[in-house]
């Protein structure tokens, strides 16, 4: 999984693959459709999102000879879990810090 989720980070990573990764999440396009909004042509969208779909982010199927992409709910929930992970770490890291300054001012100050 950890893999997985690595691959997941570097296929966003590019900024032109989240700008095709948000025209998709708008709903289900062609690589024709993608590509009207690019600035790119559609052999450089067609290779995007060959990335986008091996890290499970979108998912493709055919309708007659044109392949219409469309985002995967999954993929976005392990990105999802993982920055949830980060979120609750820090979290945690703040009660911490925040309990061990309370405790240090209550002994300073003398009462308990």
């Amino acid at each position: 999984m950890a893999t997985l989720t690595a691959d997941l980070w570097q296929a966003l990573a590019d900024p032109t693959r989240r700008r095709i990764f948000a025209r998709v999440a708008l709903g289900p396009a062609s690589v024709t459709e993608i590509a009207r909004d690019l600035p790119v042509s559609r052999p450089a969208v067609s290779q995007h999102l060959r990335v986008l779909f091996d890290a499970q982010l979108v998912d493709v199927r055919s309708q007659g000879r044109t392949r219409v992409y469309r985002p995967r709910a999954d993929g976005l929930a392990l990105l999802r879990s993982e920055l949830e992970s980060y979120w609750n770490q820090t979290l945690d890291s703040f009660k911490a810090l925040a309990e061990q300054s309370y405790r240090a001012a209550k002994s300073e100050g003398g009462t308990n």
